[in-house]
């Protein structure tokens, strides 16, 4: 009986081993799912270096590695969830979703994709050796250079390679931006914005995760969620500071107005809202107070109508392209801006907001507009396109 245990108990060893071999290789390392684990807790040893601002904590983790790009911006909660492990030898490469907050601003985390490099040293713990947004993911302002910070009464400016004057003067705008959004919209949104300026337009392209060509020219973006949850981060005004630079201060301050409204109207805009009325409400907002009349603000759509070339309907989506066509373009925002004049001018701005809210409500794009029309103005999409093409043609000749 003894001699058939050890023997038994042989093969169960040899089994073991066989197991163990199959598992990990040569060498006796640890497990995958032990590298797992280890590497989680490395990742989650270095997010509290970086909330706690703890230099020596986070170089026990590995490379300094944007640590002093990151000190300035004040970080509610930073984490990652390791998504992925491949490792070669003593090197690893690590998938994972970094999520961060905005202390102040960000009521929910901003979720990115961010690969990490790694290494396994004499002592058999992992340390970080680079880190870069995952392939498919947008670049964060902090990896394109220091972050800088100002902070305004309803703003928070970020910024990397920009000074801190011109930091201010953006707040200063943003500043002005937000009561004025919230006189005409209304006071139930945050009324704060995140405003991040790159270096260049090659920064912003980065951190929109497009080519530069799709935003040269474009003065500023929004990026956030479409019919926003009260749980989502808050939305992030980018500036492209190329071309916000050329403008003077009368459109420095409409262009950051008419990006604000986008954060305010943002819960109220959906896949049923088209472009010209997302576009044309955040202009409106934008001019008022301006003092530009429709002949300044809407100079190509007032050669097209002068020419005998006016619209025969509202601008589609597609003419908004910004890597379309300049004067399509640009023809396109005056008459989604026109057409919310009209509806101002003519049942007033209280209705126009009313409406705003009407279309996004639905689920679905068609309809909505005609819905809307009918609920809250009174008309239908083809008598409001003939009364918006004899608006163009009386107010641009």
């Amino acid at each position: 009986m003894a001699g058939r245990r050890r023997a038994s108990g042989t093969r169960v060893v040899v089994a073991l081993c066989l197991l163990l071999v199959s598992l990990v290789g040569c060498g006796g390392r640890p497990t995958s799912d032990g590298a797992r684990t280890d590497v989680q807790r490395l990742l989650d040893h270095r997010a509290a270096a970086v909330v706690d601002h703890d230099e020596a904590a986070y170089l026990r983790t590995g490379a300094r590695d944007r640590f002093d790009n990151l000190r300035a911006v004040p970080l509610a909660d930073w984490s990652y969830r390791l998504t992925g492990l491949s490792r070669t030898g003593d090197t690893a490469r690590a998938d994972a979703e970094l999520r961060y907050r905005v202390q102040g601003y960000d009521r929910a985390p901003v979720r990115v994709g961010r690969t990490l490099d790694l290494e396994l040293d004499a002592s058999g713990h992992w340390y970080v050796e680079s880190e870069r947004p995952a392939k498919g993911s947008a670049e964060q302002l902090w990896d394109q250079g220091e972050v800088s910070v100002v902070r305004g009464e309803h703003s928070l400016v970020l910024g990397v390679g920009q000074s801190t004057g011109r930091l201010r003067s953006f707040a200063r705008l943003a500043d002005h931006a937000v009561p004025a959004v919230s006189q005409a919209w209304g006071s139930n949104w945050s009324r704060h914005v995140v405003v991040l300026v790159p270096r260049s337009l090659n920064g912003m392209a980065g951190l929109l995760g497009a080519p530069e060509s799709s935003y040269r020219g474009i003065a500023a973006v929004t990026t956030g969620e479409t019919g926003a949850r009260a749980g989502a981060p808050a939305d992030r005004i980018i500036l492209n500071p190329d071309a916000y630079g050329v403008l003077g201060d009368t459109g420095k301050q409409v262009v950051l107005t008419h990006e604000t409204t986008h954060v305010a109207t943002r819960a109220h805009t959906a896949p049923a809202t088209p472009l010209w009325l997302s576009e044309g409400y955040a202009d409106w907002v934008g001019y008022l107070g301006s003092g530009r009349s429709p002949s300044q603000a809407a100079p190509e759509l007032g050669r097209a109508v002068a020419e005998d070339r006016t619209p025969e309907g509202l601008p589609a989506d597609a003419d908004f392209e910004f890597a379309g066509d300049a004067t399509r373009l640009a023809r396109a925002y005056e008459g989604g801006w026109m057409a919310c004049r009209m509806i101002a001018d003519r049942w007033g701005e209280v209705r126009l907001a009313e409406f705003y809210r009407s279309v996004g409500a639905h689920d679905r794009r068609a309809g909505a507009v005609e819905a809307a029309l009918e609920d809250v103005l009174g008309t239908s999409l083809e008598k409001f396109t003939a009364e918006w093409r004899e608006y163009l043609r009386a107010q641009l000749v």
